[in-house]
């Protein structure tokens, strides 16, 4: 499977802008700039891509092994905080911290936390982050509640 997306951009870093498509048509000319990454103006920017890469296929590969273990969770809700940091005359991203919030029947915390920690290290976006990742992991309710 291969799956791909581009990236145009006219004009300097600091001045210059862009957009992003991605092949599927959900990215279609997204702007990206150099104040949509570091200032706040509207538009995109590669962390938060790459959060959402990382959130989405963390909780999808969480709902397979949940799946896989026996149990059906009603809810997971994931958040992915990546950090931009200084590294020589660039940035590397040296974090992405996973918060993860989960509704599941019939599971107790150290099973929930146990098969979660397995779908971050089998997650192929963990695998190719070069960082550091966190997760912080939550059932939002008693495993009588069903």
């Amino acid at each position: 499977m291969i799956r791909k997306a581009t990236a145009v951009w006219h004009g300097t870093g600091r001045d210059g802008s862009g957009h992003l498509s991605s092949e599927s048509g959900v990215l279609a000319e997204t702007p990206y700039s150099f104040r949509t990454r570091f200032e706040n103006e509207k538009g995109t920017n590669p962390e938060e891509l790459i959060a959402a890469a990382h959130a989405g296929c963390f909780t999808m590969a969480l709902a397979f092994g949940l799946q896989v273990a026996g149990f059906k969770p009603t809810e997971l809700s994931t958040q992915a905080a990546v950090t931009l940091e200084p590294e020589g005359k660039g940035f590397r991203i040296g974090k992405s911290a996973l918060t993860l919030r989960g509704r599941v029947p019939n599971l107790d915390d150290t099973e929930f936390a146990r098969i979660a920690s397995e779908a971050e290290k089998n997650c192929p976006v963990s695998k190719v982050l070069n960082a550091t990742i966190t997760l912080d992991a939550k059932l939002v309710w008693s495993t009588s509640e069903g």
